[in-house]
């Protein structure tokens, strides 16, 4: 892993997070996205050499959505940037961590994505992370 890419914050709504966060890291959001294949919208913010993504469920019973109701919002996950995803996958399943998905699937920021199973991590929802070459 090569490092952290970002660190995802599940909120309500953009809305009101967006504002909140650029008086807070003082910077203003750069993007903002939907994510089809997690049902959520994503803004994004740069603060040094890390990204702040903040994410929001596009539908009720959604991922996001699911995680508010039980935890509230705050920290959803932490993504860690990586050279061949593949690979990693691979990689961490002969470790016996437990990955959320057999392939990767496109995520937000022009990225390859894959999660890995909380209760593998301590709790710790861990995404991996390629940039998409096209």
């Amino acid at each position: 892993m090569k490092q952290v890419e970002h660190i995802g914050i599940a909120v309500k709504e953009l809305n009101n997070s967006i504002p909140l966060f650029e008086k807070l890291l003082n910077s203003p959001c750069y993007k903002t996205e939907v994510v089809d294949s997690e049902q959520v919208k994503t803004a994004f913010f740069q603060t040094g050499q890390t990204k702040i993504e903040l994410l929001e469920s596009m539908t009720p019973n959604g991922v996001i959505s699911r995680f508010i109701e039980k935890k509230g919002e705050g920290l959803h996950h932490i993504a860690f940037e990586v050279e061949d995803i593949i690979s990693e996958m691979k990689r961490l399943s002969s470790e016996g961590f437990v990955l959320l998905s057999d392939a990767p699937k496109k995520g937000a920021d022009n990225k390859w994505v894959c999660f890995l199973h909380p209760k593998g991590t301590n709790g710790v929802l861990i995404e991996l992370c390629q940039s998409i070459v096209s």
